[in-house]
């Protein structure tokens, strides 16, 4: 496995749980799906990179 991709992986994770975080404070649901659309994006570059 190459660093870009673990950390492609890390970094989606991260912002996932910054969509959980920020759905159970009631934050606005526009952040929401924006963060989400980033932790996405990340995962998939990770994993492809793999």
């Amino acid at each position: 496995m190459t660093k870009p991709a673990i950390l492609f992986i890390l970094l989606g994770l991260f912002l996932a749980g910054g969509v959980y975080s920020f759905w159970k404070q009631k934050m606005p649901k526009g952040v929401i799906v924006l963060l989400g659309i980033g932790s996405a994006m990340s995962l998939v570059s990770g994993l492809m990179r793999l």
